[in-house]
């Protein structure tokens, strides 16, 4: 892939414009590309006076900008653009990003169709530049664990796998989140959806049949909120992912159930929280991504891991930073996209198919 004109052929750190200071800028993206080594934080961009001091208050060497114009006039001074804007945002701000010449870096999910993504996909390979998605949860604790578990042949054949992203949200928070205009991409399928779905492409690989319930449960609320979505794989398993703002009880994280074992994993990868607090990667002192021991999750065969059944499995650390180190290599050395956007269409299609799927109760076949 062709490098851009600055750090890549100095050697100086790749400069980084970032552009989004909500939830998604200012706690995963701004803290996860200041500390990773070889990049540096050099702009913000956000129509809010209020977040451009928040952004020159934690990061003081930081530029700010109050739209992506004053960013893409300074386009020569740049390496990578992070898109952390409104989902209705990504394809046209990935669009003039790769047009200008610059490497891009999309939050999930990348577009609101497999097709828009696979354009987008098209223009990067076109201009050899790089177009990666952020599917932080790749690098989730559990996540890693379940892989090498699944890698090692712990649990023998994976027949089942269940993955829960719930919450108890009984009250809307409002946002374009949680709006019912199709243009916004709201909805938690086309959130914590394109985890789920992103997390069970990667364990058992492509999909060929999809069934979804897609709820809107809570008054006042205008996008589902309750979402389930069945998927049968090519390889024979079967994922069953729950994604909910409006369960009560929470069930397991990962429920992982094969011919010889299962796992069984609660609670949340505490990287979030930790970044939501202040917290730092690399921080002096600090470990980071491990929790703590009465958190494991718990292998066993016939008998519940609720009454202390199965052995306790330790949970590896979580990576976020892994993300963004990579992203790194990828554009100095030519190492492999953590996430590539072909990755990312494939996830849409299910996605897609899942809101057909609900619309019309009916399966669809991929």
């Amino acid at each position: 892939m062709t490098g851009p004109k600055t750090g890549t052929e100095s050697g100086a750190p790749l400069r980084v414009g970032l552009i989004g200071y909500g939830l998604a800028g200012s706690v995963f993206h701004a803290p996860l590309i200041a500390a990773t080594e070889g990049l540096a934080l050099d702009t913000v961009v956000t129509s809010k006076e209020e977040r451009q001091a928040q952004a020159r208050a934690q990061f003081p060497d930081v530029r700010t900008a109050a739209d992506a114009d004053e960013l893409f006039a300074r386009a020569g001074e740049l390496d990578l653009v992070v898109i952390a804007s409104p989902n209705k945002t990504h394809v046209p701000l990935a669009t003039r990003a790769l047009e200008a010449g610059l490497p891009v870096v999309v939050d999930k999910p990348l577009a609101g169709t497999a097709a828009e993504a696979r354009t987008l996909a098209d223009l990067a390979e076109e201009r050899a530049l790089l177009l990666s998605v952020f599917q932080n949860r790749r690098w989730d604790n559990d996540f890693l664990t379940l892989r090498e578990l699944i890698a090692k042949g712990a649990l023998g054949d994976v027949w089942r796998f269940e993955s829960r992203f719930e919450r108890w949200r009984p009250r809307p928070k409002g946002g374009w989140r949680e709006s019912g205009d199709p243009a916004e991409i709201g909805g938690l399928l086309y959130d914590l959806g394109s985890h789920v779905v992103d997390q069970a492409l990667v364990l058992f690989g492509p999909v060929t049949q999809v069934y979804a319930e897609a709820v809107v449960r809570r008054a006042g609320a205008e996008a589902d909120d309750d979402t389930f979505l069945a998927l049968t794989h090519d390889s024979g398993v079967r994922s069953h992912l729950y994604v909910s703002a409006t369960t009560a009880q929470l069930g397991p994280r990962f429920r992982a159930l094969g011919s010889e074992a299962g796992y069984v994993k609660y609670g949340l990868d505490p990287q979030e929280a930790a970044l939501r607090e202040g917290r730092r990667p690399g921080a002096e002192g600090a470990a980071w991504g491990e929790e703590e021991e009465s958190l494991w999750g718990r292998v066993g065969a016939g008998e519940s891991p609720v009454t202390g059944g199965g052995d306790p499995v330790p949970t590896l650390p979580g990576d976020y930073p892994a993300y963004y180190a990579a992203v790194a290599a990828a554009l100095r050395d030519g190492a492999p996209n953590p996430v590539t956007a072909r990755e990312a269409a494939a996830t849409l299609d299910v996605l897609e198919a899942a809101r057909r799927s609900a619309r019309d109760g009916v399966t669809v076949t991929l």
